[in-house]
């Protein structure tokens, strides 16, 4: 176990904690006073990225590990990140998802329904939607998620709307992330995976020469382009919603899942536009058949989370997002240098 910068606050266990959005998510605990109890098995995450709290290094699925977590700390309220997220790797290996997505959920909820866990905010997608028929998604839309990604986290909520209903004084949150995207405007953390697979970081690090080239993934959608379209989230208007969630089950907020996205659309023709525009490099970009598990465009309607929790975020210039992760992209590179 190492220590990293700490409080006295509540304790709150984070369990991929040491990952992209989930170290951004710490940051914020710890600096407004939480103590992060950080479990991550680092199959993409690093302990670097553990600023505040105590970092363990473990796997989500041990239940016995877990639970000796919640006793020890006495833990109340529980932020489950730990999960796959690649929509082209569930279609080719849709077993590693269920088994770590949504059976290693199942062993998590066990622990904290045993240890007495009141409060769990877990990390959605609006993958769980699928091909929505209209465009912004609200929370109303039917959930029918085309890939095995989207169908493991749906199994996800589904075991915590069960569990809250069967268990007086067991509440959470799900927030459907659209695209989580840029870095910590400090640039002490960003997106730092050993295989990237996010448009923007793939796009920069084309910029910074470590890939040939950048391939477009489809482009004969019926969008205005011919290419996917996305909501892209600043990753520190995510990490606030987290705060939020957090706030509003810590004065008795009823379960439900709330949209996590701005309601702007922009295509991946846009990002790769921006990307340039940043950097100032004109990288190659190639043209690809589409992926399969893809939808055309996914947009969200925040209404929901804007009204019950009070979040407030505004959409940033898509530049403004592409600048954020292109220092960070740049302190990667600067610092593999001989």
């Amino acid at each position: 176990m190492k220590s990293r910068k700490t409080a006295s606050g509540e304790p709150i266990l984070v369990t991929g904690g040491a990952g992209y959005i989930g170290s951004h998510v710490v940051r914020d605990l710890g600096e407004k006073g939480f103590l992060p109890i950080v479990l991550d098995n680092l199959s993409s995450g690093k302990p670097e990225a553990v600023l505040y709290g105590e970092f363990i290094h473990g796997d989500v699925g041990d239940g016995a590990l877990v639970g000796s977590l919640l006793r020890r700390h006495s833990i109340r309220s529980v932020m489950h990140f730990a999960a796959f997220i690649q929509v082209e790797e569930s279609v080719r290996d849709p077993l590693k998802y269920y088994e770590n997505n949504s059976f290693r959920c199942l062993r998590l909820l066990q622990a904290c329904l045993e240890n007495g866990v009141e409060n769990f905010i877990f990390s959605s997608t609006a993958a769980v939607y699928g091909i929505p028929e209209k465009v912004p998604v609200d929370e109303r839309a039917p959930l029918l998620p085309i890939n095995p990604y989207g169908r493991s986290k749906r199994i996800g909520e589904m075991m915590l709307a069960d569990v809250a209903a069967a268990a007086p004084g067991f509440r959470y949150v799900a927030l459907r992330y659209f695209n989580a995207a840029g870095a910590d405007r400090q640039a002490r953390l960003g997106q730092d995976y050993p295989r990237p697979t996010h448009l923007m970081t793939l796009a920069l690090k084309t910029a910074l020469g470590r890939f040939q080239r950048l391939e477009v993934f489809g482009t004969d959608y019926p969008t205005a382009d011919g290419t996917a379209v996305r909501d892209y989230i600043h990753v520190d208007d995510l990490s606030s919603a987290h705060m939020l969630a957090l706030e509003y089950l810590g004065r008795g907020g009823e379960s439900r899942a709330y949209n996590c996205g701005y309601g702007v659309g922009y295509s991946v023709r846009d990002v790769v536009a921006a990307a340039k525009r940043v950097s100032g490099i004109d990288f190659p970009v190639v043209d690809a058949p589409r992926r399969p598990g893809d939808p055309a465009a996914l947009v969200a309607d925040a209404g929901a989370i804007r009204r019950d929790l009070g979040w407030a975020a505004k959409a940033p210039p898509l530049d403004e997002i592409v600048a954020s992760a292109w220092n960070w992209e740049r302190k990667l590179a600067a610092a593999v240098k001989p």
